[in-house]
């Protein structure tokens, strides 16, 4: 005997619900302080470890290590490590990144708007 499959009906409140988990993901993937700062400074270009860290004012090693495990994780960004001597490591954004372009743009635009309304220029 074939279970039936129960199908949910679209209402208001489950696309809402639908809507709040998939922010509550994004926000997930890229919370915190430094994510974004990092994503950015490598939109730009490959950079080495140091290289970024220089970039973003006030990050930490710890904490830009932590970040770039996160991003790397999460396939925002990729590391590659070449066999040279010392070994050299550079970090890149992946192409699932460039999924983000509209965001970010969106972000910086009301970023703008949000710093002018504060400060009233």
């Amino acid at each position: 005997m074939k279970k039936e499959e129960k199908i949910e009906t679209q209402t208001p409140q489950n696309c809402t619900k639908n809507d709040l988990m998939a922010v509550k993901d994004a926000l997930e993937v890229l919370n915190g302080r430094w994510k974004m700062q990092i994503l950015i400074a490598l939109i730009n270009g490959n950079k080495r470890f140091k290289e970024i860290s220089k970039e973003i004012d006030g990050i930490s090693d710890k904490m830009l290590s932590k970040e770039l495990k996160d991003l790397e994780t999460n396939q925002l960004v990729k590391r590659t490590v070449y066999e040279t001597f010392p070994p050299m490591v550079e970090y890149s954004i992946t192409e699932h990144t460039s999924s983000l372009h509209n965001v970010i743009a969106a972000l910086r635009d009301w970023g703008f708007l949000h710093r002018n309304k504060i400060t009233g220029r």
